[in-house]
């Protein structure tokens, strides 16, 4: 096959693009170009691909319009968590910020009670895990 042959069939029945036909065959852009284009069935071909292009440039769209809007409700019901972190950490307290006893209180699950010490302690395997503002020893003289 020659490559005129060769260019009409990737472009037609393998609905290759003229960069992929060039790339593929070695040959340069504008040649490919003026052989496609001499092709009868090229208007029609160029305006079905126009028509796939629209629908997938919409659902791209689509998707992204989706995506934003659940990132915005994701972040939306984060400040929501955090305000009742906020409000949950003043309820306990009394205060605009929590105590330790408080906190331990509300948040057990995470220390265990070193007897020889009398304080408890954050447990071994949240150490490196939790933030530098929650107290790894809490004091607690009964």
């Amino acid at each position: 096959m020659s490559n005129k042959e060769n260019i009409i069939v990737l472009f037609f029945e393998e609905k290759l693009s003229i960069i992929e036909i060039a790339d593929k065959l070695n040959i340069t852009k504008q040649y490919v170009s003026k052989i496609v284009r001499k092709d009868i069935r090229y208007i029609e071909e160029r305006e079905n691909r126009k028509l796939k292009n629209k629908e997938k440039q919409k659902k791209r769209v689509k998707n992204y319009i989706y995506n934003k809007r659940r990132n915005e409700r994701q972040e939306r019901l984060n400040a929501i968590v955090e305000m009742q972190h906020i409000q949950a950490s003043c309820e306990l307290s009394g205060r605009n910020t929590i105590n330790n006893r408080a906190y331990r209180n509300w948040n057990s699950s995470i220390y265990v009670y070193n007897n020889s010490k009398k304080e408890y302690q954050i447990k071994e395997e949240l150490k490196n895990k939790t933030s530098y503002a929650i107290p790894k020893k809490i004091s607690w003289n009964i």
